[in-house]
């Protein structure tokens, strides 16, 4: 019998993979803007301006394509619920990037779908099977590997890691049930304003917020627009092909930022990291296998 890849047109196949590579791109470039930015501004501030450059091209390309009246209320404490845990996981992401190598960074981000398969039956009501235990267990073994939780490797960006991972999985549940009633637009609407009051908020609590320089300008810009098309790219490949075809694609990350930050950050391929996430790629590989059969 064959697979749902196997009777896909080529054409299909190849667009695909383009717009995934377009979102490892958006990726890789956000990670390493977030870091070149990172020794002037903090967090708070990184995510409040990435916020607002997502909210003028959110509204501007709404108000150009005649969209902007799919953005309702109806569901905004749901929307609120999901951007906290989105807020909260991309602050220790962009924490991370400052403290530990890009490719711990990467591995453990890579962590996401397994904490969706873990929480998905507590707050979705989805059954767990043997195969999710499964895979499961191998991640989370991955996720051991590379964090290795001992005084001498823990320390607050692995941490901060592992935990961004936990808050890209609650969102992605959320956001699964968000899009059971609402649109792609009104998601990302209520994702940029929500996360510029956030930012604002909990940049602007000691009531001062810095202003980035004219260097750090491009960067920013860089950082809200490579958000945005990164999961732009990954929604419109997921529209062409199934995720078990897509998916595997966007594990190009992990080798291609170990080339980066080998060359431009003096950071060591570290054998661990690289087997702790085979195993992480390895538990998603086989999770998306087994939504396919």
């Amino acid at each position: 019998m064959n697979s749902p890849s196997d009777t896909l047109d080529r054409g299909d196949l190849l667009k695909a993979a383009m717009w995934m590579t377009g979102a490892i791109v958006s990726f890789i470039s956000m990670a390493v803007a977030g870091r070149a930015v990172s020794f002037e501004l903090d967090t708070f501030e990184i995510m409040l301006f990435r916020s607002l450059t997502g909210i003028v091209i959110v509204t501007s390309v709404a108000v150009a394509t005649g969209r902007l009246a799919e953005v309702r209320t109806n569901r905004l404490p749901l929307h609120i619920t999901r951007n906290i845990a989105h807020f909260t996981g991309q602050n220790l992401w962009f924490y991370a990037l400052t403290v530990i190598p890009l490719a711990q960074v990467f591995a453990l981000e890579f962590s996401t779908p397994v904490w969706v398969i873990l929480l998905s039956p507590l707050l979705l009501g989805e059954p767990i099977t043997r195969r999710k235990v499964l895979v499961g267990l191998i991640g989370f073994a991955g996720v051991l590997i590379v964090a290795r939780p001992n005084p001498e490797t823990l320390n607050a960006g692995v941490i901060a890691a592992a935990s961004c991972a936990i808050g890209f999985a609650l969102t992605a549940i959320m956001t699964r049930k968000l899009t059971r009633t609402e649109t792609i637009t009104c998601i990302l609407f209520w994702l940029t304003v929500l996360q510029g009051i956030f930012g604002l908020v909990m940049a602007g609590y000691d009531g001062d917020v810095a202003l980035p320089s004219a260097a750090s300008v491009p960067w920013l810009l860089l950082i809200g627009c490579a958000g945005l098309l990164a999961h732009f790219c990954l929604t419109t490949a997921l529209k062409l092909a199934p995720a078990s075809t897509v998916m595997p694609i966007d594990f190009a990350r992990l080798p291609l930022i170990v080339v980066i930050g080998m060359l431009f950050y003096a950071e060591p391929a570290e054998p661990l990291v690289l087997i702790g996430a085979v195993l992480i790629i390895g538990a998603n590989w086989l999770n998306l296998r087994g939504n396919r059969t």
